[in-house]
């Protein structure tokens, strides 16, 4: 690493700081970023202070970030000091380093690692540490039909009530841009819009969003009585889902049978 000793060359004891514990723990965790805490005990045999961290944040052995880290841990001999400290970074770089993730599964290896920097008296001693957390990887959300009945007011009127399901499968929030929609039926354009836009799903969650859209002969067409009285409807729902790094088309189909409305 860069930059983890002093310009004034202190001297170095001969191993008197040494680490006890150390591990990494994920303090949180998105879709594309997460924070990480190091946490360490360090044992010293003469009086000193921990002075920083110099660190790298790793995943799957590639460094995201470089920092320092003040610490200012006294030290006493026969006494372990507690250290730690806390970095957040982004793991996935790209929508394609996402989209590969998510097909693959699996876990990720995040990682905290560098010297800490320990000074008694005059001297200075670094002490290397490094510590790893395997995490799930983060994973697309899938767009589901939730719900699709058609109301038929009368011979040449249908209103069709959707609701689109996001379905988050991540053990976090999922933070959303926008879903866009466009809506045909028997292969004709009816009507388009954006959802849930700056909105997020629950961990574990679906996050629903109604659609409606009227079959009538001014948003379809002359025949459309002649389409009603078939009793089904042939439909298509087509779009996006757009976040962080994240870009999710969808194209669903299906059919929808006609109840008579009240």
């Amino acid at each position: 690493m860069v930059g983890l000793g002093c310009a004034s060359s202190p001297t170095r004891p001969a191993g008197s700081a040494t680490l006890t514990s150390q591990d990494t723990s994920v303090v949180s965790q998105g879709l594309t970023e997460a924070t990480l805490r190091y946490s360490a005990q360090v044992a010293s045999a003469a009086p000193g202070v921990v002075e920083r961290a110099d660190y790298e944040l790793v995943s799957e052995g590639k460094v995201l970030k470089k920092g320092t880290m003040k610490l200012e841990t006294r030290l006493e001999p026969g006494t372990p000091g507690d250290v730690s400290f806390e970095e957040r970074a982004a793991y996935v770089q790209s929508a394609e380093d996402l989209a590969r993730l998510s097909a693959q599964g699996g876990t990720v290896l995040l990682a905290l690692r560098g010297v800490l920097v320990v000074r008694s008296g005059d001297s200075e001693e670094q002490v290397p540490f490094a510590a790893s957390r395997a995490v799930r990887v983060p994973r697309l959300p899938t767009i589901v039909v939730e719900e699709l009945d058609g109301a038929r007011y009368s011979a040449e009127e249908v209103q069709l009530n959707l609701r689109l399901g996001i379905q988050n499968p991540n053990p976090f929030p999922l933070k959303l841009s926008g879903l866009t929609w466009q809506m045909a039926v028997a292969g004709k354009a009816l009507d388009s819009g954006t959802l849930a836009q700056s909105d997020s799903v629950d961990a574990s969650a679906t996050g629903v969003y109604p659609v409606e859209v009227a079959v009538t002969k001014d948003s379809w067409g002359p025949e459309v009585k002649a389409l009603i009285s078939r009793g089904v409807l042939p439909y298509g729902v087509t779009g996006e889902l757009t976040g962080p790094l994240m870009r999710v088309p969808y194209s669903l189909t299906g059919e929808v049978k006609l109840n008579v409305s009240r």
